[in-house]
This record gives structure tokens, sequence and C-alpha cells, in this order.
């Protein structure tokens, strides 16, 4: 993939951010400060070039490219997080809203019903700020091989329930994607350990590391790793075999011959 000039003008997309983010602010109890309206700007503004750039098709779980729905995500984000406990780790860059500069760098994918967000995720590329997990674990020792880091990151969903609900499997098959056909070979995560026998499945899936503590989440946690190119039979029959029934799956066809 080509990093797009984040320095690149453009007026109609700034336009656009600033009329959202003033009809954004009128329904909070406290309005955006100047300051934190400039600092929100930017940061959606060059996740919105970012995303638009990318090369990616999947209408089942969708990247947001609009200041509207950039704000939905970030609204999402701070609401699951808060009743997660999360939001120490996590806080909020502004009250209500969950973002920060590592979204910058990141493919920020959500699933929708009748128009309201059901859930999203992003998945971070390894950038000069690096990856949020290199704060509590250093992959520099991934990257002297060369190998195409990134992070999976902000994956929530609206009505968690348990097993493979359907935003996790297009959110699931959404982060493949994403990753493959933007060239990017190796996923990083953290998650607790109990998750880990669903993911071990996928194929390509590895123990990286285990720590006690996560950061100011006083839980043990495990830093796993997902070489993209080795997908499982299971990984391909109960994601990528969906296809077949999912009239919505548009994009199906190109990808077809990517994972043959």
């Amino acid at each position: 993939m080509t990093y797009i000039n984040h320095k690149q003008k453009d007026n109609k997309l700034r336009n656009q951010i600033d009329e959202a983010i003033v009809q954004f602010s009128k329904t909070l109890v406290t309005p955006l400060t100047q300051l934190q309206e400039t600092d929100l700007a930017n940061i959606m503004y060059k996740t919105l070039k970012f995303n638009q750039a990318l090369n990616y098709s999947y209408e089942s779980a969708l990247l947001a490219v609009t200041p509207e729905t950039l704000l939905d995500v970030y609204t999402l984000r701070s609401k699951i997080y808060k009743k997660m406990g999360y939001n120490k780790e996590f806080p909020d860059h502004i009250e209500g809203i969950n973002f920060d500069y590592y979204d910058e760098y990141a493919a920020v994918l959500y699933t929708q019903t009748n128009g309201k967000l059901t859930g999203t995720c992003r998945v971070i590329f390894d950038s000069e700020y690096k990856l949020p997990i290199d704060k509590n674990f250093s992959l520099d020792y991934l990257r002297v091989h060369e190998n195409k880091l990134a992070e999976l990151s902000r994956l929530m969903i609206e009505d968690e329930t348990k097993g493979l609900n359907l935003e996790f499997k297009h959110l699931t098959i959404g982060v493949y994607m994403v990753m493959l056909v933007n060239n990017h070979t190796t996923l990083m995560s953290v998650m607790k350990e109990e998750h880990f026998s669903l993911y071990e499945k996928f194929g390509g899936f590895g123990k990286e590391a285990s720590l006690q503590t996560y950061g100011d989440i006083e839980s043990p946690f495990i830093i796993t790793a997902w070489e993209v190119l080795k997908i499982s039979k299971f990984f391909k029959k109960i994601f990528l075999g969906s296809k077949d029934r999912n009239p919505v799956s548009k994009g199906w066809d190109s990808f077809d011959k990517l994972v043959s």
C-alpha cells in the first residue's frame, strides 16, 4: 500500500469534518472547546484520508470514510469501554468520544443494522508511532525480520453474546481482508487466555508473550500474532465460506482469487 501525504489539502473534506464536529458538539452537555475541536478535526482528517486510500471492498464490515460515521465509532468505543471498566487504560481523549493518534494509521471498521452501529474495530498499521502493544511489550524483535506488522485494537460489539455472532464474523472477515489486500502479514493482538482457544483455530495464530498485567488493567493477558497467510480449513469454512449465505457480500469475486 502507499501511505498518503497527510499534509495534502482537501478543503471539501475539512469542511465536512468541521460541520460534523459543530453538529456533534451541540449534542454534548458541555460543548467542545476550540482546542478540542482543532485536535479532533486534525485526527479525523488524517484518519479519514488514510481509510479512503485503503484497498478494501466488503459491504458487511465497512470502512469509516465519513466524519459522521467516524464520530459514531468514537462514541461507541467510549460507551462500551466505560461499561467494561477499561476506560482507565483506554481513556477518552475527549469525554464521550474515544480516539487517539493511532487512528491516523488505522483501518477503522464497523458493522451496522438499520443505520445503527453494532460493532467496530481497527487494524493499526505499523508506523513511526509503532503499535500500542509496544508501550507494554516491545515488538522490535519481529520488525528485524521485516514482518509487515499491524495490531487489532478497539474490537467491541454493542450487544455481546457468547459464540460467533454475526458482527464478530463480519468484523473478523473485514480484518482478514484489509490485512491481505494491503500486503500486511502479521496481526498482533492482546487478549485474555480463555479467548485463545477460539483464535487458535484460525490457523497461523500463536502466543508471543504472557503478561500478568497490561498497563492499568490488573489482569493477566497474552500477546498473540496471527500470520494471515496461514489460515486454517476451519477459518475458510466458518468465515470465508459464509459468502454463499450472505447476499450483501459484494466484492467476493475478486477476493476468491486471494484465498484459493
